[in-house]
């Protein structure tokens, strides 16, 4: 007698696996690439651990709601928390103020207001300057 269904399947799946481009050391690399991001962050009071992708806010809420009592900064749990402001998550004031520091040590010149200049103008009496028309029949 012959083989049965079992073998016919196992084969035609290590041959379809064959196919499909990955060998065991890519899926062993890929599934430890993985564990690696799950593991990115690690709290140093309680080992919880954080994927690649958890933001400031995130691992600062953590810090405030697990270790209220216990961290006296959230650079205790997480390094990279190292000039986290909670009063701005994204950083956006942080931004500006660095923008506006670099224009300002480039010697970048303030504008003029206009509104001044022209008030300036009206103050002093000036009019409108002449007519640049031809008068046509003279």
């Amino acid at each position: 007698m012959g083989g049965g269904n079992a073998q016919k399947s196992a084969a035609a799946r290590e041959r379809n696996m064959k196919n499909a481009g990955k060998s065991d050391e890519e899926r062993k690399a890929a599934s430890a690439k993985a564990v690696a991001d799950s593991q990115a962050f690690v709290c140093k009071l309680c080992r919880q651990t954080f994927m690649v992708n958890a933001r400031p806010p995130m691992l600062y809420l953590h810090v405030t709601s697990k270790h209220a009592t216990e961290a006296l900064t959230p650079v205790n749990c997480f390094d990279q928390l190292a000039g986290f402001d909670p009063q701005d998550p994204k950083g956006e004031k942080a931004d500006k103020a660095a923008a506006a520091k670099k224009n300002n040590a480039a010697g970048s010149k303030k504008k003029k207001d206009t509104a001044v200049d022209l008030l300036g103008m009206l103050d002093a009496g000036l009019t409108k300057g002449k007519s640049t028309k031809k008068k046509f029949g003279k």
